[in-house]
């Protein structure tokens, strides 16, 4: 079955905002999607974008703000009027939860999904304990052991390399999809995506010079 490698960071808006529609047309085309968690900071910065405090105002508003809400109406998805407010609170044991669940199926699509929607549309802390185990319970999941799972040194050592495997195919932030090893950066290029599939693009011609 063909594969859709999925990179994103937990606590990613667009991720979020592009998440039904990503896991409808995976279902349509059945395409199976390799989820690819990653630490999005470090990611981002090793590619030369700035971190959200050192952004203008008139950045931020737009990009983190205007361009959600108008994205969230368009995909009909519900969204906090707000930046959340535990969104720079540590999700690594958000991401280690995905992980645990495997890369791939049912299992690890709701959990991602789940936990997307509950920080954008419900503002939930994505760094709490308390507040993940309920969503592995309620997911049907054994929480002690899944957490316990989630922080192991393999997942650990995966979420690391994935951090290297989103550096290697120069992922610029969340989310980026790989197909057939053509990247498609953010949720508004999923249409683009689903017309790759059928009708792939040509090969790219494209030459820049090199930046100094």
């Amino acid at each position: 079955m063909r594969e859709l490698i999925y990179y994103y960071s937990a606590h990613s808006a667009f991720a979020y905002l592009g998440s039904a529609c990503l896991m409808e047309m995976c279902a349509a085309h059945t395409l199976t999607l390799v989820h690819r968690p990653i630490p999005l900071s470090p990611v981002v910065e090793a590619q030369g974008s700035l971190p959200f405090r050192a952004r203008t105002q008139g950045h931020v508003d737009y990009f983190f703000g205007r361009e959600i809400e108008r994205w969230a109406e368009w995909r009909g998805v519900e969204v906090v009027p707000f930046r959340p407010t535990f969104h720079d609170a540590d999700y690594t044991l958000a991401s280690g939860m995905i992980m645990a669940l495997g890369d791939r199926g049912e299992a690890v699509d709701a959990m991602a999904h789940a936990l997307l929607q509950a920080h954008w549309r419900d503002d939930a802390d994505l760094s709490d304990v308390a507040t993940l185990r309920a969503f592995a319970e309620g997911l049907g999941h054994d929480a002690t052991a899944l957490m316990a799972q989630a922080q192991s040194d393999e997942i650990a050592a995966r979420y690391a390399q994935n951090a290297q495997d989103a550096l290697a195919a120069q992922v610029m932030g969340s989310p980026t999809y790989v197909l057939d090893g053509e990247a498609f950066y953010g949720q508004d290029r999923l249409e683009m995506l689903e017309r790759a599939l059928t009708q792939p693009f040509k090969p790219t011609r494209w030459v820049n010079p090199p930046v100094d």
